[in-house]
């Protein structure tokens, strides 16, 4: 896919890849082999029926193909954009050597949509909260609407989307795409209600007297930090709140926010995850000189290998096999003491362990740290509520139903750092487990 030039790209925040023509989409729609038993299927997590879109693209009836997309998926403009389709259908794909573009024919069907308008949908007697406004919860409003039931979406902060909205950057995934993506949920008959915190306003068992169910999608959005001396410094931030503040409140145009944000003239992000790939060029829009240090190899770096590449010619600098283990400095930071790593046997990750060298601590000049290093969930919702929780996540059965019958739960919440669209099959599987369950107390 064709993509802005890295030169011209750090100096804005417009959309990085810039999408197929549709000879392109013909062009690439037209390389599918249509197999009898498709194995890209069973590599998407919510099974859409990827030959019939791609054959429909082919046959230049976009219109049809994004219908038979959002038969599975309500979210195909985000999906196309920022899910790992590499390591899900596209990693099935017969055409090993040179699988379809599957993400970007998503895109492309999605960019290309006339209106839909949503079909007017009977309404049952049956009320349902949804806690959270991201990619799990949009998904789970969504299908139960279709079903009949009557969902109230519950978002704490003044715009829904969640880790959409003030996760990922402008330059990844436009706002317009989340919010034309929203409002079609919206058109389903699914009712919002922001500046509503779950566990302050209401806690969960007040939601229980108005509701027949509840489902939890509110994600892991409490920072780790690296518990190291100098964290406290002005200057560190955890990628959470420099992400939030820039795609969110707009930090970045300092004539118009309210939230300003440092701008580091050189910049240190820890972490090797796509949060951190994502700090690192929204910091190098920023005018800062970026670093990224990781304490693996670029093998075992779980960002997706496209990110890492944009990074790469976006001119970030890549510091592998490096921990901090200081960050120094007395009223600001003057730089962060690095120690050098060598890779042992696999951990339980399945990823080399990283060990430290002795002898080898170093510093690096900077005045700016950006902790990217993961996130739990967020304590408020669970503290009052006597729902089972291990190692801070909520413990949930093969339905996605908690301890609490009433009260289902799905992505980030039930396991740590999940994809797009891994959370978004959560959202489908508790939905559908909340009409059976549902259905069978009527």
């Amino acid at each position: 896919m064709k993509a802005q030039d890295p030169k011209e790209r750090i100096t804005n925040f417009n959309e990085v890849n810039l999408g197929y023509s549709e000879e392109e989409a013909i062009k690439e729609a037209s390389r599918c082999l249509n197999c009898k038993v498709p194995s890209c299927v069973k590599g998407c997590p919510v099974s859409i029926n990827i030959p019939a879109f791609i054959r429909q693209i082919r046959e230049q009836n976009v219109q049809q193909a994004i219908k038979t997309i959002k038969e599975s998926n309500n979210l195909p403009g985000v999906c196309g954009r920022v899910c790992p389709q590499e390591e899900q259908c596209e990693k099935n794909c017969i055409l090993k050597k040179n699988p379809i573009r599957i993400g970007y024919l998503e895109r492309f069907a999605a960019d290309n949509e006339t209106a839909i308008k949503a079909k007017k949908i009977a309404r049952n007697n049956k009320r349902v909260a949804v806690v959270g406004s991201g990619p799990a919860s949009l998904t789970a409003a969504a299908d139960l609407a279709v079903m009949g039931y009557n969902v109230t979406l519950f978002e704490a902060l003044h715009k829904t989307g969640g880790v959409l909205r003030y996760g990922i950057p402008e330059f990844r995934l436009p706002k317009s795409i989340v919010d034309k993506e929203i409002e079609y949920i919206e058109s389903l008959g699914v009712e919002i209600s922001k500046n509503f915190v779950i566990g302050n306003i209401l806690s969960l068992e007040d939601l229980k007297k108005d509701f027949n169910a509840i489902f939890i999608g509110v994600g892991a959005g409490l920072p780790y930090f690296l518990n190291i001396e100098g964290e406290n410094l002005p200057g560190v931030y955890s990628a959470n709140e420099f992400l939030t503040r820039v795609n969110l409140m707009a930090a970045y145009d300092e004539t118009k926010s309210e939230t300003p944000i440092k701008k580091g003239k050189k910049t240190v992000v820890v972490g090797g995850g796509n949060v951190a790939i994502d700090a690192a060029r929204v910091a190098k829009r920023l005018g800062s000189d970026v670093t990224i240090v990781y304490r693996r190899s670029f093998e075992e770096m779980p960002a997706r290998k496209e990110e890492i590449e944009h990074a790469k010619e976006e001119g970030i600098n890549f510091m592998l096999l490096t921990n901090p283990t200081k960050i120094l400095g007395t009223n600001s930071i003057e730089g962060i003491e690095c120690v050098k790593m060598a890779l042992a046997e696999p951990d339980a990750s399945g990823r080399r362990r990283p060990m430290q060298e002795n002898g080898s601590e170093f510093v690096i000049a900077c005045d700016q740290v950006i902790v990217a290093i993961g996130q739990g969930p967020n304590p408020l919702l669970l503290k009052d509520s006597n729902l089972k929780v291990e190692k801070e996540y909520l413990v949930v059965n093969e339905m996605l139903q908690t301890s609490d019958k009433l009260v289902f739960a799905g992505g980030d919440i039930i396991g740590g750092n999940t994809t797009v669209i891994k959370a978004m099959a959560d959202g489908k599987t508790a939905a559908k487990n909340i009409n059976a369950f549902l259905t069978q107390i009527q």
